[in-house]
């Protein structure tokens, strides 16, 4: 079973960038499929994006042309680069892996990071 550690995240305001990165191990990275997930205060977690172990990738509406996920296989390593940040995307970003098919559904998930908190300031 891989386990994940995301990177830290941090604040920004409105209309900047952040990369956030989730460092895999324990298992053979590629065959997974990893899923971006963000809780903001008060709200349930929602899933952001996801990309499978052929690079098929899966996005929420509410980031679509703003965020990219991506991987490096070699280094093990998951990434989410998020441009034209807006203060409703404040939250805790936490990653996931699964087997299968890219998807945002929370409860496909079944391993999961500690999370990073990003805060985006208007």
């Amino acid at each position: 079973q891989v386990h994940l550690v995301e990177s830290a995240g941090g604040s920004v305001q409105a209309g900047g960038s952040l990369k956030l990165s989730c460092v895999v191990s324990g298992d053979t990275f590629s065959k997974y499929t990893f899923g971006w997930f963000r809780r903001a205060a008060g709200k349930d977690r929602e899933g952001v994006a996801a990309i499978d172990s052929t690079g098929r990738t899966d996005y929420a509406d509410s980031v679509k042309g703003r965020f990219t996920i991506s991987k490096d296989n070699d280094k093990n390593t998951l990434y989410l680069q998020m441009d034209s940040l807006k203060p409703e995307d404040t939250a805790m970003y936490i990653c996931a892996a699964r087997q299968g098919a890219p998807a945002l559904q929370v409860s496909w998930y079944d391993i999961w990071g500690q999370g990073t908190q990003v805060t985006v300031s208007s």
